[in-house]
């Protein structure tokens, strides 16, 4: 096939398969099967890896995903996403209603939507191609999630028609139906893996994923409801949400004009029932003024539109008995204490567990043994005991005689002041803790070490470690003799943790776990005291000296070294070769070579991936930021880098710089 001919063949396959995709994920309408649709999409792959410069970001090929992980950038929003203002009863309804007359002197109609329990999204299109897909974040600035986004298929990367507006933002909800999610379970359990805990806190969660591939694979969808931007279609939020399905959104069927509050609460009544035959999970209702100039008039609060309002469903609750009490202990110490619970349906799923929080929680409630208790779960990933049913309480119902000891290695539980939680103090002799310190000590933005929890603890609970510095004595053979680890697998830990010695000062200093010591402050104080022996013979005072230094995090340092254990773990890394310090002749040299300024980084790189060149940038006098504004000194731009940030660098008239300049900057 000539090139020409090629490319005449991407198109079409391009074209038939954004309408096979629109057809299935949007309107329900199956034309061809999974198997001749994989086999168009797998011509089309192989032509664009023949064809690159005939690449396109709005292609269906995009939507598989990639296995190289990614970063989140943060940016800001266009148009502050603000956060509704919430309802529980009628008489909060009359009063919204009550301020909009008194606001708004003309007549208006108020637009119902079901509020959709997922994770909220803001997507940008210029001239009909998604360009930009950010989550709520603060309401101000959020992560772009673009590489994400465009593996969810019902999301269209390119638009139908041409009478949409040449540059505009869509927002809407990211959830997974109650079929995919209860499918996606049954395959996690069948491979043994932990099952996901409910549709909503998943769907968020794969948002955030790291590796695009792994996103593709989950049954994610997208229902849209807002349009934002400067020259919309229509005055009427009613009116432009149908033409966004024109244009091939998957707006929601269900969405009713209502003249006044009167029928607003018959649509609540409706679907507070009804809501439970839905294939998707909701958890109100959102009410909103159709008219756009209405919503201008009305404007916001500092937090929420007023021309807006949800109305939430009480969240189930069923009543069973407490039947004992778990204590768990966190990788922090913190003490949970769980109910045992005889076993009811709630919400879809059989509850056998509800979260206590803490011994306030328990004295509050008057909680005894054997209560009948009422139970609910409003979101929450266990659900929770929210009262009791004292008329049913008889002389078999004992008083809850909160623990003294870990249950774990027996230590006395310890409350800090001002702290609702028990803790115990046995940091490093403790089981729970001594693996969550070392699964944050290889955690990405510490040591980088490749090694899931569960190796962790097969690690931890067949001796092979004892703490966080034992994993530089492993050999392929103690790995090796793990269940499921095979030469390939075990090779990868060994070079993994062996690579991890090139990682530097701050982020081991960060990797140690010390407490209140987050990624910056472990880097101030890194920088400024050079060496770990510097920063172990430290007093308060010389630490409090330290900018952003205080004296709550001074003294989580000074208890850190005061602890042999932390002593004798630190030796041992000194021993492995782990970088403890910043060479002074090497710090003298890099110091000021950048002096001060600051760059945002942007897109894929061929050298270093971001992390490395926001250390490079720090490492050399810099600064990094998330976003860009009038202070940037530079964009250091990669491949795939969003025309938004270009365009905005354009109109600051702030320099973008690629990989090879900055890399010349630092070597001058």
């Amino acid at each position: 096939m000539s090139t020409d001919k090629e490319k005449s063949r991407i198109d079409q396959l391009r074209n038939l398969l954004q309408h096979y995709n629109h057809q299935y994920y949007n309107l329900s309408i199956s034309e061809v099967s999974d198997f001749e649709y994989d086999l168009l999409l797998k011509e089309l792959i192989d032509l664009e890896n023949k064809n690159p410069d005939y690449f396109n970001p709005s292609s269906p090929s995009q939507r598989v995903g990639s296995d190289s992980n990614q970063e989140f950038e943060k940016e800001p929003h266009s148009f502050p996403m603000l956060s509704l203002d919430n309802t529980y009863s009628k008489e909060e309804l009359f009063d919204f209603e009550s301020r909009n007359k008194k606001l708004l002197p003309e007549d208006y109609q108020y637009i119902c939507e079901l509020k959709y329990d997922g994770a909220s999204i803001s997507l940008k299109y210029e001239n009909g191609i998604l360009t930009r897909a950010l989550t709520r974040g603060d309401g101000t600035i959020g992560d772009n999630v673009t590489a994400n986004v465009k593996t969810i298929k019902s999301i269209p990367l390119k638009l139908k028609g041409t009478d949409y507006p040449d540059e505009f933002e869509i927002r809407g909800e990211i959830f997974i139906p109650h079929d995919g999610f209860n499918e996606m379970n049954k395959i996690r359990k069948a491979a043994g893996e932990p099952e996901f805990a409910n549709p909503r806190n998943t769907a968020a969660g794969s948002l955030k994923t790291l590796n695009t591939s792994i996103v593709a694979s989950r049954p994610l969808d997208c229902f849209l409801y807002y349009m934002i931007g400067k020259n919309l279609p229509s005055n009427s939020h009613y009116d432009n949400m149908q033409l966004a399905r024109d244009w091939g959104f998957k707006v929601p069927s269900i969405i009713q004009k209502c003249k006044d509050i009167n029928e607003v609460i018959k649509f609540i009544e409706h679907w507070d029932t009804e809501r439970k035959n839905l294939p998707y999970d909701i958890d109100g209702i959102v009410i909103k003024i159709d008219s756009l100039k209405q919503q201008k008039n009305l404007g916001m609060t500092a937090k929420s539109p007023r021309w807006a309002t949800s109305f939430k469903f009480k969240a189930d609750q069923v009543k069973t008995k407490l039947l004992s009490i778990d204590y768990q202990v966190g990788r922090t110490g913190a003490i949970t204490p769980v109910a045992n619970l005889e076993p009811v349906l709630l919400a879809g799923t059989t509850v056998k567990r509800a979260s206590l929080h803490n011994s306030d929680q328990i004295n509050l409630l008057d909680i005894r043994l054997n209560d009948y208790v009422f139970v609910e779960k409003g979101g929450e990933i266990i659900p929770k005991i929210v009262d009791i049913d004292k008329d049913l309480r008889t002389t078999k119902s004992k008083a809850v005689d909160y623990i003294k000891l870990c249950p774990e290695c027996g230590t006395e539980l310890i409350r800090l002041e001002g702290e609702a939680k028990h803790y115990c103090p046995n940091d490093t002799g403790c089981p729970p803790q001594i693996k969550g310190r070392i699964e944050h000590f290889i955690s990405r933005k510490a040591m980088n070490i490749g090694a899931a929890e569960a190796t962790v603890e097969a690690l931890v609970d067949n001796g092979l470690i004892h703490d966080s510095a034992d994993l530089y004595f492993l050999t392929k053979e103690d790995v090796l003799g793990l269940d499921r680890f095979a030469e390939k697998s075990a090779n990868n830990l060994i070079e993994s943790i062996e690579k991890s010695k090139e990682v530097p000062f701050h982020r081991v200093l960060f990797a140690l776990g010390i407490r209140y010591v987050g990624e910056t402050v472990a880097k101030t104080i890194a920088l400024e005291l050079k060496t770990i022996e510097n920063i172990r013979k430290a007093s308060t005072e010389q630490l409090t000296e330290i900018h952003e230094i205080g004296e709550r995090i001074a003294s989580g340092i000074i208890d850190y070294f005061k602890n042999d254990i932390n002593i004798k773990i630190i030796d041992k890394l000194k021993i492995s070769g782990v970088q403890l310090d910043i060479k002074e002749d090497s710090y003298q040299l890099y110091e000021n070579k950048l002096n001060g300024q600051t760059f945002v980084i942007s897109g894929t790189f061929e050298k270093y991936s971001r992390d490395e060149l926001k250390e490079l940038i720090v490492k050399y006098g810099g600064k990094n930021t998330g976003s860009i504004s009038a202070k940037t000194n530079y964009l250091l731009a990669g491949e795939n880098i969003g025309p938004s940030k270009l365009e905005k660098v354009k109109k600051l008239n702030i320099p973008v710089i690629n990989e090879g300049d900055f890399i010349n900057m630092i070597e001058e």
